[in-house]
């Protein structure tokens, strides 16, 4: 049961790295970039989301928020963040809501872990609707940031 073009998104209210709550909704008007992640300091999360990083501009000219999700605690995400100089927000799933319900939740991971994201990435545009979707099963894959660029190209 995974979500579709088209289909609106599931909103959702989770904390920062920054300890501030954040809603999808602050984001009306604006195209935002939802990237699930399955662990903090991992070898080809830390290679993603540093892509991310180092391409922020090319987020930014095209109206978008970047917010990256995973069910690490905030505290573990804050460090993340600290020691990888990202410049847009992580998010904390802790409690496993917001990434079942796009459909990115590992019911089993490896080393007997339970109910950890999947890769993924989704874009929203600035109504709420889901126009780009990739759920990722294999941890060691990357999204198409070339595919989510152009399905943000596309809506401005």
């Amino acid at each position: 049961m995974g979500l579709n073009i088209g289909d609106k998104a599931p909103g959702f209210k989770l904390y920062s790295s920054e300890k501030e709550e954040i809603a999808l909704d602050n984001f009306a008007g604006k195209n935002v970039v939802l990237l699930f992640f399955p662990q903090a300091f991992t070898g080809v999360c830390t290679t993603e989301l540093c892509s991310v990083r180092d391409g922020i501009a090319d987020y930014n000219h095209l109206n978008a928020e970047v917010l990256a999700i995973s069910v690490d605690s905030i505290f573990t995400l804050a460090r993340f963040k600290e020691d990888q100089a990202l410049n847009f927000r992580l998010l904390s799933d802790f409690n496993k809501e917001i990434s079942a319900a796009y459909g990115a939740l590992y019911e089993e991971f490896v080393f007997g872990m339970h109910g950890v994201s999947k890769r993924a990435a989704f874009v929203v545009d600035g109504t709420g609707h889901i126009q780009y979707a990739e759920v990722l099963e294999s941890a060691g894959d990357l999204p198409s940031f070339s595919a989510i660029k152009e399905a943000l190209a596309g809506l401005n």
